[in-house]
């Protein structure tokens, strides 16, 4: 089955309209985007599925709980259970191919950790697409070393992969042969296509030569995640994911991106169209 690539709004300042348009020219299958961005708040339910039949492109729903994409840690677990049950109410009105979660704390306990991920996969169960759980920094998956563990304890969860988080954390490059990537190859759905290295969750440009092992590191792990086509519903679905608010290493005297990361995405995706993926 053919991996699928989308267009993230993550950073995108114009309407929904000229997201669509601009993944459609660029190649992309979809759009990638939370409910609570601008220029989706702008539309209707029913205007932003029109615009996506129109294009035929689909959808994946990004819902983050405890307040935003970092949890605020006085965010009860009872809270980020509500907002996973709200999130997936509305997510499913618009039908998406799937619901991206980014959830849960590095604050909790490894007790509590269990108990909101059984929580969390029942009430993803609920939902009318394919929930999978992001492996993000300072949420419950942000450890690569407790993933064998969890994934044991719950082998119903499924994965986003963003192993550029797990990089910073771990300071070291994620490769095929570590543990907690063999124990995930087989419930990775989603990959968020950012290549990150052992201080930071976005290189500058992984196309540069100076960052070809981190590129090299990175593509090995997604292969054997799109090796996996017998436990996975549906396609792979993979998100060139290079983003600003501290991600992208800036110019020190402007502030300024040294790449454009609009531009990164549509190359990593021209990339990974031409690139081996089973």
């Amino acid at each position: 089955m053919k991996a699928l690539l989308f267009h993230s709004l993550w950073g995108w300042k114009e309407s929904l309209a000229a997201a669509s348009a601009y993944a459609s020219d660029s190649g992309f299958d979809g759009l990638e985007m939370n409910l609570h961005h601008p220029a989706v708040k702008a539309c209707s339910r029913n205007e932003i599925k029109q615009l996506l039949d129109i294009k035929k492109q689909q959808l994946i729903i990004e819902i983050t709980t405890g307040g935003g994409y970092v949890p605020d840690l006085i965010e009860p677990m009872g809270k980020h259970l509500e907002a996973i049950t709200e999130g997936l109410e509305q997510a499913d009105e618009l039908s998406p191919l799937r619901i991206n979660l980014i959830t849960g704390s590095d604050s909790w306990c490894l007790d509590e950790q269990h108990d909101f991920l059984e929580q969390a996969i029942c009430l993803s169960r609920q939902a009318s697409c394919p929930v999978s759980f992001e492996t993000h920094r300072s949420r419950s998956l942000f450890n690569p070393w407790l993933i064998p563990e969890l994934l044991r304890a719950h082998p119903q969860l499924r994965l986003t992969a963003d192993l550029s988080h797990w990089c910073v954390v771990s300071e070291r490059l994620m490769t095929p042969d570590l543990k907690p990537i063999q124990a995930m190859a087989p419930h990775v759905d989603h990959i968020h296509a950012r290549i990150g290295h052992d201080q930071g969750a976005s290189v500058s440009d992984p196309f540069a030569v100076i960052w070809q092992e981190e590129l090299r590191a990175h593509m090995s792990c997604w292969q054997l995640f799109a090796s996996q086509v017998n436990t996975r519903r549906g396609p792979l679905t993979l998100t060139p994911e290079f983003g600003l608010d501290g991600y992208m290493p800036v110019d020190p005297d402007n502030g300024q991106p040294l790449r454009p990361v609009l531009e990164l995405n549509q190359r990593m995706a021209s990339w990974l169209r031409n690139t081996s993926l089973p």
